[in-house]
């Protein structure tokens, strides 16, 4: 795979970034370093590899459910910016 600016610049557009023509020169660099890392991993054979579900034979150990005290609405309401009596009130973010 060839990194061009481009790719770079769409990269930079899907994470809301901006570089600077010499930050785009050495993400240009990094990110085909990246590239060509993975493709030499492509070159080992791994036909008799069984997939990992997990690096270790450790696995989570859940503690007992137990219901607690929890704070009332109005005590969790009290401290917000705003809010009615039963919710916190946010700014629009998602434009149409």
């Amino acid at each position: 795979m060839e990194v061009n600016d481009t790719l770079v610049q769409q990269l930079a557009d899907l994470s809301r970034l901006e570089f600077s023509a010499e930050e785009k020169k050495e993400f240009t660099g990094d990110l085909q370093r990246m590239i060509s890392f993975v493709d030499k991993l492509n070159e080992l054979d791994t036909t008799n590899v069984q997939p990992l579900l997990h690096l270790t034979e450790d696995y989570n150990v859940f503690r007992e459910d137990v219901v607690t005290g929890s704070i009332s609405r109005e005590e969790g309401l009290k401290n917000a910016p705003d809010a009615t009596e039963e919710y916190f009130k946010v700014p629009k973010i998602i434009k149409k």
